[in-house]
C-alpha cells in the first residue's frame, strides 16, 4: 500500500473542538434549518417514485423524510448553509474536464498493446472532517475513470483509492494532489467559511513546500 498522507488535517471551524474534544452544541431548530435542503430532496424523490403529486403524497413524503433523517442510526447530515455559485460552476466544469481527459486516457490504455498496468492503492489524508465533504469527495473521485475509492476511514479522515497507471512516485503524488484539489473545490463551493479558509491556508503551505523542495534537492546534491 502506498501512503500519501502528508497533508495536515484542519478543523472545520475556529472553535470546532474544545480542549476536551467536544463540539459546540447545535440547537434543534438550527439543525433542522441546515437539513432543510436534504428534506426537500427526499420529499421530491418520494414524489418521483410515486409519479403523482397530491396532498397525501407530499404529506407522507415530509413525514418519511423527517423520520429518515431523525431516527436512522447515522450522523445527521448538517449542511453548511453556504453556497458559492462561482465556485460551484468551476467545480462542475473541472469535473467534466477531468472525466473527459481520464476517459481518453483509459481508452488509450485499453488499446495500447505495449502498455503494462501498474496500479496502486493510495491512502490520502483529507483536510477536513466533514462527513458531507468526505462523501462528496469520494463520489467525485469515483466518477472520474481510472480512480475509485475502495474504503474510507471516517475517524481519521482517510480515503483509500485504487488508481490506474501509477508507475512512478510522481504519478502517485499527482493523484494525491488531484484528490486534495477536488476536496478543496468542494469546500470552496459548499463548505463553511472556516473550512474554506482552512483549505486555502493548506494550499498556501503546499505551494510553499513545492517552491522550497527544488532548493533542498540542489543543496543535498552539493553536499554529497
Amino acid at each position: 500500500m502506498t501512503s500519501a498522507d502528508d497533508a495536515r488535517p484542519v478543523t472545520d471551524a475556529p472553535a470546532a473542538h474544545s480542549g476536551s474534544g467536544a463540539r459546540p452544541p447545535v440547537s434543534r431548530w438550527w439543525s433542522v434549518w441546515r437539513q432543510l435542503p436534504l428534506l426537500v430532496a427526499l420529499v421530491a424523490l418520494w414524489c418521483f417514485l410515486w409519479d403523482h403529486i397530491d396532498v397525501l403524497t407530499v404529506v407522507s413524503g415530509i413525514v418519511l423524510a423527517v423520520l429518515v433523517t431523525r431516527t436512522l442510526y447515522l450522523p445527521p447530515v448538517l449542511l453548511s448553509g453556504r453556497f458559492n455559485p462561482w465556485r460551484g460552476l468551476l467545480l462542475g466544469l473541472r469535473m467534466m474536464f477531468d472525466v473527459v481527459v481520464a476517459s481518453l486516457q483509459v481508452a488509450w490504455f485499453s488499446i495500447n498493446p505495449w502498455w503494462k498496468p501498474m496500479n496502486s492503492i493510495i491512502a490520502v489524508q483529507l483536510l477536513t472532517r466533514s462527513d458531507l465533504v468526505t462523501t462528496l469527495t469520494a463520489e467525485a473521485i469515483s466518477v472520474v475513470p481510472g480512480t475509485v475509492v475502495v474504503d474510507i476511514d471516517r475517524e481519521r479522515g482517510l480515503l483509500y483509492l485504487h488508481a490506474l497507471g501509477t508507475r512512478t512516485q510522481a504519478d502517485i503524488e499527482r493523484t494525491h494532489r488531484d484528490v486534495l484539489g477536488t476536496e478543496e473545490r468542494i469546500v470552496l463551493a459548499i463548505g463553511t467559511h472556516a473550512q474554506a479558509e482552512s483549505v486555502r491556508e493548506a494550499r498556501r503551505e503546499r505551494r510553499a513546500r513545492a517552491r522550497t523542495a527544488p532548493a533542498r534537492d540542489i543543496r543535498s546534491k552539493e553536499e554529497r
